[in-house]
């Protein structure tokens, strides 16, 4: 008795041959419900051979399928009907949680809002940008342009505001990356970065990393297979606090002579790092796409970032861009320029700076006094080696603690956990405790 989704039922409801039309045909059906989430799917060998065309047409369209998270699995283990819906899912963010009050939440690496500029004469200087309200497309502004131009790690031929550092890599990314191409990207990393990637339907390739950066051997490795793009962080590392040392940044330079591949470094911290802005883009001016967020110094709700790179690059990104808002809001990109100048504002963002660095060093000693001694860093949180991070989530959270499970920030098995620490003001004997506990055998 054949299956009631077998391949002969399913061929005969798929009009167009094509890889493109077998998937927009067959995400039709499991939208209605023809195809229920569960179904388990024919092979792609005997759809092939239903539709009379080659598996590898089967293959793509299952892959384009697979990328909006529609079916799941791959090979002898089956595929199966996953989702019913078109729209891509941030799998990593979509899963985080939200939590009572009563719930201590270091999931999120996000700045205190107490420490950051006010905006109201920001904004009243933004409401005067120079032709505000125009649908000309400005790259960026003049005078947000002089504004970052002297705190910039190297000399670009131009500059791009961008509504945040995520859109930034997010345009970049789908400007330069085709589907089904690669991209090599140090490992651990913000697991943002790694749903935009998979996303794009791009493969991901890890680069294996130590305290002082990527490591040459095993970006040599990757490099191998030929990635459109090599994304790292040279300043403060988002996940694990650590910077590229410069004895680092010279090897990884050398190594990367000898690609073609783009460059791409995100300096997500931003201002609020304690160490200056670093860049291979004085080495490689024609590759290297730097963006600097300033998101966690200025505030998320700016939405600005800005991102240099080569005019033939700039050009790209911006003609994708097109297809949407076309530029960042000027009234935002004057606001900005303001913040970046104004005395008062450095001094605050100053401010910040020393307080998020007490904050981290202050859990840091803690942990080390109870043994779990990390390597030095900074930022907005803390990378720690757990036993088991199934143990240390469950732990954690029946003392009233939510931290963010390492597998989140890597394509690779991990066991670690990253604890928020920017809005962690005191109770760092508790929280410590609760880790070192957490951090142990569950058996």
């Amino acid at each position: 008795m054949s299956s009631p989704h077998d391949a002969r039922w399913l061929a005969g409801r798929l009009n167009d041959r094509t890889a493109r039309g077998i998937a927009v045909e067959t995400s039709a059906l499991i939208r209605s419900g023809a195809l229920p989430i569960g179904t388990r799917l024919p092979t792609v060998r005997d759809l092939a051979f239903e539709l009379g065309v080659s598996p590898a047409t089967v293959s793509e369209a299952w892959s384009e399928l697979r990328r909006q998270k529609m079916i799941s699995g791959r090979g002898r283990t089956g595929i199966w009907v996953f989702g019913n819906t078109v729209a891509p899912q941030p799998a990593r963010m979509a899963s985080i949680g939200h939590f009572d009050d009563g719930v201590l939440d270091l999931t999120l690496a996000a700045p205190d809002r107490q420490l950051l500029p006010p905006l109201a004469q920001a904004l009243t200087h933004g409401a005067h940008a120079e032709n505000l309200n125009s649908y000309e497309r400005t790259p960026i502004l003049g005078e947000l342009r002089a504004a970052v131009e002297e705190r910039w790690p190297y000399r670009p031929e131009t500059f791009l505001a961008t509504n945040g550092g995520y859109n930034a890599l997010y345009s970049a990314l789908h400007a330069l990356v085709m589907p089904g191409a690669s991209v090599a990207i140090e490992d651990p990393t913000a697991m943002r970065i790694l749903d935009i990637i998979e996303d794009l339907g791009a493969e991901i390739i890890p680069v294996a990393c130590d305290s002082d950066g990527p490591l040459p051997d095993a970006l040599a490795k990757a490099l191998n297979r030929k990635p459109t793009v090599f994304i790292y962080q040279p300043r403060t590392h988002s996940v694990t606090g650590r910077a590229v040392s410069p004895a680092r940044l010279g090897e990884i330079a050398t190594v990367l002579d000898r690609s073609e591949c783009f460059i791409m470094e995100d300096d997500g911290v931003g201002d609020v790092s304690p160490l200056a802005p670093v860049s291979l883009g004085g080495a490689f001016p024609e590759r290297v796409i730097h963006i600097l967020s300033f998101s966690k110094s200025l505030g998320p709700d700016l939405r600005l970032a800005v991102l240099s790179g080569s005019s033939a690059v700039i050009k790209q990104i911006q003609s994708y861009r097109s297809f949407s808002s076309g530029w960042t809001s000027r009234l935002l990109q004057a606001a900005a320029a303001w913040l970046l100048t104004d005395t008062d504002s450095i001094r605050i963002v100053a401010e910040a700076r020393d307080a998020y660095a007490a904050r981290r060093e202050a859990l840091a000693c803690a942990l080390r006094l109870r043994g779990i001694d990390l390597p030095s860093g900074d930022g907005l949180c803390v990378w720690i080696p757990v036993a088991s991070e199934q143990f240390a989530l469950i732990t954690l959270a029946a003392r009233g603690i939510a931290v963010l499970p390492g597998t989140k920030c890597s394509v690779n098995p991990t066991n670690h956990i990253r604890v928020a620490t920017s809005m962690l003001v005191d109770r760092y004997d508790f929280v410590a405790d609760s880790i070192a506990l957490a951090a142990g055998s569950s058996g």
